[in-house]
């Protein structure tokens, strides 16, 4: 199957989206210098693009970027085991910065996933 690749900047630019959302209503809801502040952040990055890319395909800086994860077999929907296996990877930063010659990172390779340019509806 053919996808159409998402280059680096796009995927850094919708990591970025979503990071500065999470940091943002991390903020907001915890106070300064406590374990909660400092943790608060990755977990609700986290929970953010575990449920969004489970429920929609994709997380809401994928979205405003114009780009969503599929199967990588056949394109299809990913299935939720699928999305928490590459949002555990992604957490783990290393597996998510590693590419191979397709330009698939480790997380997606692991989880049989891919991030491909959304269809225009």
């Amino acid at each position: 199957m053919n996808f159409v690749r998402v280059g680096m900047w796009r995927r850094f630019a919708a990591l970025m989206l979503d990071w500065l959302a999470c940091l943002s209503i991390s903020n907001s809801v915890t106070t300064r210098g406590t374990l909660a502040h400092q943790v608060a952040p990755l977990a609700i990055f986290f929970l953010e693009i575990w449920i969004l890319t489970s429920l929609s395909g994709s997380s809401a800086g994928q979205r405003v970027l114009g780009i969503r994860v599929v199967r990588f077999g056949d394109g299809g929907r990913v299935a939720p085991l699928q999305v928490l296996i590459r949002s555990v990877l992604i957490v783990l930063v290393v597996t998510a910065v590693t590419f191979d010659e397709n330009g698939r990172g480790l997380h997606e390779r692991l989880s049989g996933s891919v991030l491909t340019r959304a269809e225009k509806k």
